[in-house]
């Protein structure tokens, strides 16, 4: 499916003058006047923001995936440290970290490398909590995909607990969701975590 089909169709969906209303709203529950100088566009830079952080809203996840056949690669694939930033549905507040997604191939099925960067990227541009968008990148690429096993790990600091409530910046929050393999083989899932971590087989770094 064409990307830029994709976004197009979900800027249409994005209702910018509502999310402008909102945000003067705002401005004025919190005591600020929305047209004093500095403030008076504002809410037309935050609509645009959203609609900017918040892209992957309404895109198929799963639309521009595309599966190769025929390749006779039958070891784990990862890919580590995708950068990803999310907004908590909790409090609207940032998260941002890294994830690192591995798969084992089955009959020869792999996945484009950007492919799945992109699927991170998309799930990730929504309201989310950390456990959900996990959960979500392991599904879709274990549906898609049918490997034998799907791995999927994210490290995240998160501004709802950095900035407000208990206050403790650069606390990280991991989540995993494994699938096939990784759930039955724990020397599978352990060797994932080794090569996630930045190790090789018998102590080396990578």
């Amino acid at each position: 499916m064409d990307t830029k089909k994709n976004k197009k169709k979900n800027l249409r969906k994005m209702n910018l003058k509502k999310i402008e209303d909102g945000v003067r709203l705002l401005l004025e529950g919190i005591g600020e006047d929305p047209e004093r100088p500095g403030l008076e566009g504002t809410p037309g830079r935050v609509a645009r923001m959203m609609e900017d952080i918040l892209g992957g809203t309404h895109i198929e996840p799963a639309g521009d995936l595309e599966v190769f056949q025929d390749e006779r690669h039958d070891e784990m694939v990862l890919i580590r440290n995708i950068p990803l930033y999310s907004v908590c549905e909790h409090h609207l507040l940032p998260f941002a970290g890294v994830a690192h997604v591995a798969y084992i191939p089955k009959e020869g099925r792999i996945m484009g490398l950007s492919k799945i960067a992109r699927l991170v990227d998309t799930l990730a541009r929504r309201l989310q909590v950390q456990e959900r968008l996990t959960k979500q990148i392991a599904d879709i690429l274990d549906a898609t995909l049918n490997p034998l096993g799907v791995m999927v790990v994210i490290e995240a600091e998160h501004l709802c607990m950095s900035m407000r409530g208990v206050k403790k910046p650069k606390a990280i929050t991991v989540t995993s969701a494994v699938r096939g393999s990784f759930r039955n083989n724990p020397a599978t899932r352990a060797e994932a975590m080794m090569l996630i971590k930045g190790g090789l087989p018998g102590g080396r770094e990578i």
